[in-house]
């Protein structure tokens, strides 16, 4: 399942060298190689996979609205890419461990995140803004590329103790040139750790442009490694979703891991700390805004009637009702008192830790009721 290794001249050419199973306008597209892993999704599926988007779409509009706000000290904006991570996230198991990177708002919700869980770590209130076991997804990682290798750590100790897990990792097309995620697929082809790898092309790290970094498809470097990969039209929910099937049973079956490559394309900025109108063309975001993933799949269930303007209603109520209580956690937040960043930073208590927290107490005590 290796894909074409065919130079890009452009991202219309990109996205055509891409497997998918819904095309821009909806209409279902025979895809011999993927059909297979989404025969058991019907139409009442298809629209909770609509309703994840457009709650996550919300999700992010209003951490969005939150930062400009100042209630939050910056956001990473999802949108355009809800097709990718609602896909793949709704295909992993529960007893699978993800371990994300900074923008993947989707895959935390889809793993059952409670309101507050969104913006905490953002808030600056804790390094997670979410408790990791709970999920069975680590803290959102800032360090680019580092949580590929924390993934193959991972999946290195499933494969040791026999259980019956896959280890997944998200990152952005940008993070391909980081050293972490060359030696991470390395260390997993060596040993055969059962580890899907999921990148985000969203085409743009920061200001970058990926056909500036990789003139070639990114999926096509797995290979490699010895890895096999699979390329797919990120804005297709169902090809994503089929894609990580694919993945998820490749590396529980005890073949080692798997790439995934997914096409899609960042509409906001980079954080909310950018601005993406100082290097990207509007023509180029206005092409890809005609490829979007909830408009296509709204567009294939109101084609066989299995979509209705009073479900379309409910779904937008249920979405406000979501961005209402995120709202409500991060104003209500209570920030812990200084010397609280000790806290469960070991398991045990110790002597060097209690030194630092004496000497920032001290430190703290210079400052009149900041301790």
């Amino acid at each position: 399942m290796s894909p074409q290794i065919t130079p890009i001249a452009d991202t219309a050419q990109d996205l055509e060298l891409t497997e998918r199973i819904l095309g821009p306008d909806g209409i279902r597209i025979p895809n011999p190689q993927l059909d297979a892993y989404i025969d058991d999704v019907d139409a009442a599926q298809l629209r909770a996979l609509h309703r994840d988007m457009v709650i996550l779409r919300r999700i992010d509009a209003e951490g969005v609205a939150l930062q400009r706000q100042g209630q939050l000290g910056l956001w990473a904006p999802c949108q355009g890419q809800e097709a990718t991570q609602i896909g793949t996230a709704r295909a992993i198991a529960p007893q699978d461990y993800v371990f994300p990177s900074y923008r993947e708002t989707g895959v935390i919700y889809a793993r059952g995140a409670a309101p507050g869980d969104y913006v905490r770590m953002w808030r600056g209130e804790e390094g997670a803004g979410h408790d990791p076991a709970a999920l069975r997804v680590a803290p959102l990682q800032i360090i680019i590329g580092a949580q590929t290798l924390h993934a193959v750590g991972y999946a290195l100790g499933i494969k040791h103790d026999g259980a019956d897990e896959v280890a997944v990792t998200y990152f952005g097309d940008g993070a391909t040139s980081q050293g972490d995620v060359n030696e991470a697929m390395i260390f997993a082809s060596s040993y055969q750790a059962p580890v899907v790898f999921v990148c985000q092309n969203n085409h743009w790290a920061i200001s970058e442009p990926v056909a500036l970094q990789s003139q070639y498809p990114i999926a096509g470097r797995a290979p490699g490694f010895g890895i096999p990969s699979l390329r797919v039209d990120g804005n297709d929910v169902l090809a994503c979703m089929a894609a990580m099937r694919w993945a998820l049973a490749h590396a529980r079956s005890g073949k080692g891991p798997a790439y995934i490559e997914a096409v899609t394309y960042r509409m906001g900025p980079h954080t909310t700390a950018d601005d993406p109108t100082r290097y990207r063309d509007n023509a180029e975001l206005e092409q890809w805004r005609r490829r979007d993933p909830i408009t296509r799949l709204e567009a294939h269930l109101r084609a066989a009637d299995e979509l209705s303007d009073e479900q379309l209603a409910e779904t937008q109520a249920a979405a406000d009702d979501v961005a209402r209580e995120m709202r409500a956690a991060c104003l209500g937040m209570t920030t812990r008192p200084p010397l609280a960043v000790f806290d469960g930073v070991y398991a045990e208590p110790h002597t060097g830790l209690a030194r630092q927290r004496d000497e920032y107490a001290a430190y703290l005590a210079t400052f009149d009721g900041e301790v």
